[in-house]
C-alpha cells in the first residue's frame, strides 16, 4: 500500500485506526468554462484514444449549445463551500483542496496545493458514487499520477474514501425526487393511474460491458454488469421502497454511449426504452439520474434535451428528478465518510442501506481494472 497513510497500508477492507488527516481532496471531472476551452477539456478526456479532432467536435456541440461552458465546475465550487460549511458547523478543522482529472484546477494543482500549505495526509472525495474503473480506479490512478508528476510521492499520502452509493446521504435526495415526481405527475394528470401508466426510469452513465464485468472485486460474483450494474439496481430498489410506491414499475437504463458501434455497451439506452413505454400501457415517465452526483453535461443534454425530446415524441408525459449536488443530507453523508477514516469507525457502525455495503476503504485486487489497457499504479487499494 505505497502512498497509504500507515492505518490504511495493510490494505484491510475497513479501516478502524483513527487517522489523523490534514486536509480533504475533493476530486473532479473538470469541465470547459468557455468556447475555446471545449477541445482542449476533451483531448485531456480522450487523451491516448487517438480520437481526431473531428470526432470530438460531435460531442463538442453538447458544450457549444451551453456556451462551451459545463456546469459541473461551478457545481463543485458550490459543493466545497458546502462541505467546508458543513465542517465548520461540527467543529471538524479540515481544509478542503479542489483537484480535476481533466480541466483546471488538476489533482496536480491541489497535490502542490497541500504541498504549500503543509498538508501530508489528505483523504480524497471523488465525485463519483459506484465502483467501475471510470468512477472510482481511474481516480485513484490519478492520483498515483498527481504524486509522481508533482514528485511528492515520498511527502504526501492519500487515503480515499469509500464508494458511497449506499450511503443513505447520497440515496435521500433520489427518494424525495421521485416521491416529488410522482406527486407531481398525478396533480399534473388527474386521472392516472399510477401502477399502470406511469413507469420510473433509473439512469446512469453506460460503460462498455467488459468494464461492467470487471467492476468490483471478482470474488464477490456480480454476474453480468459487474458490480456496477448490481449496486445501482440495488440503490434502485431502495428508493422505489423508501418513496412509498413498490407498485409502480421501473426499470435501469443507460446514457451518454460514446464507443464504437462494434464495442458493446451497456443497454437499454434511455431513449430506447421511452420509445417502448407507450406499447406498454404508459403514459407518463419519471427520469431519476441515479448515477449521477451534480446535474452536469450528460444530465443536462443527455436527459434534460435528449431523453425529454423523446419522451414528449412519443405522447409521455415527463419528469426529471434532480441530483443530489448540495443537498444537506449529500453533503453531511460526504462529511460523515471523512469522519469514519477520522475516527475508525468500525463496519458494523457505518450506514448502507443495500446489502452489499458498506463498500471497501481499501480496494480489493484487481477491482475495477481497465479492460483495455490494463492496471496502472493506483493508491488507495492493494495491488493486483
Amino acid at each position: 500500500m505505497p502512498g497509504a497513510t500507515p492505518a490504511a497500508q495493510g490494505g484491510p477492507e475497513h479501516v478502524t485506526e483513527p487517522t489523523a488527516y490534514d486536509a480533504i481532496l475533493l476530486a473532479g471531472f473538470g469541465g470547459p468554462e468557455g468556447q475555446d476551452d471545449v477541445i482542449p477539456f476533451l483531448r485531456n478526456v480522450t487523451r491516448g484514444r487517438g480520437i481526431p479532432d473531428e470526432r470530438l467536435e460531435e460531442v463538442a456541440h453538447h458544450y457549444r449549445h451551453f456556451g462551451g461552458v459545463s456546469p459541473i465546475n461551478e457545481q463543485n465550487r458550490r459543493l466545497k463551500a458546502a462541505l467546508e460549511a458543513e465542517l465548520a458547523s461540527r467543529g471538524v478543522d479540515l481544509p478542503v483542496i479542489w483537484g480535476n482529472r481533466n480541466w483546471d484546477p488538476y489533482l496536480n494543482d491541489a497535490v502542490a496545493e497541500a504541498k504549500a500549505r503543509g498538508f501530508t495526509k489528505l483523504i480524497a472525495i471523488a465525485t463519483s458514487a459506484y465502483s467501475a474503473y471510470s468512477s472510482c480506479r481511474q481516480y485513484r490512478e490519478d492520483f498515483a499520477d498527481a504524486l509522481a508528476d508533482t514528485e511528492l510521492g515520498g511527502e504526501i499520502q492519500i487515503d480515499k474514501a469509500r464508494q458511497f452509493f449506499d450511503h443513505p446521504g447520497f440515496v435521500t435526495p433520489f427518494v424525495e425526487g421521485v416521491r416529488d415526481g410522482i406527486a407531481q405527475l398525478l396533480a399534473d394528470h388527474p386521472g392516472l393511474d399510477r401502477a399502470t401508466e406511469i413507469e420510473v426510469l433509473f439512469a446512469t452513465h453506460s460503460i462498455p460491458t467488459a468494464d461492467a464485468a470487471k467492476s468490483g472485486p471478482a470474488e464477490r460474483g456480480f454476474g453480468e454488469g459487474g458490480a456496477y450494474a448490481a449496486q445501482h439496481r440495488a440503490v434502485a430498489e431502495v428508493v422505489m421502497r423508501e418513496a412509498g410506491i413498490p407498485d409502480v414499475p421501473w426499470q435501469l437504463v443507460y446514457q451518454s454511449r460514446s464507443g464504437p458501434p462494434t464495442q458493446p455497451w451497456l443497454v437499454p439506452d434511455v431513449n430506447d426504452a421511452i420509445a417502448e413505454l407507450p406499447a406498454a400501457g404508459r403514459k407518463a415517465v419519471v427520469i431519476v439520474p441515479l448515477g449521477f452526483v451534480s446535474d452536469h453535461m450528460e444530465v443536462m443534454w443527455d436527459l434534460d434535451e435528449e431523453a425529454m425530446e423523446s419522451a414528449h415524441e412519443h405522447g409521455l408525459a415527463a419528469v426529471r428528478v434532480p441530483t443530489p449536488g448540495t443537498h444537506p443530507a449529500h453533503v453531511a453523508g460526504l462529511v460523515d465518510l471523512v469522519l469514519e477514516r477520522v475516527n475508525g469507525t468500525p463496519r458494523a457502525e457505518r450506514p448502507h442501506v443495500t446489502e452489499l455495503g458498506p463498500w471497501y476503504d481499501v480496494c480489493r485486487p484487481g477491482c475495477c481494472e481497465n479492460a483495455r489497457l490494463g492496471f496502472k499504479p493506483a493508491l488507495a487499494g492493494i495491488a493486483p
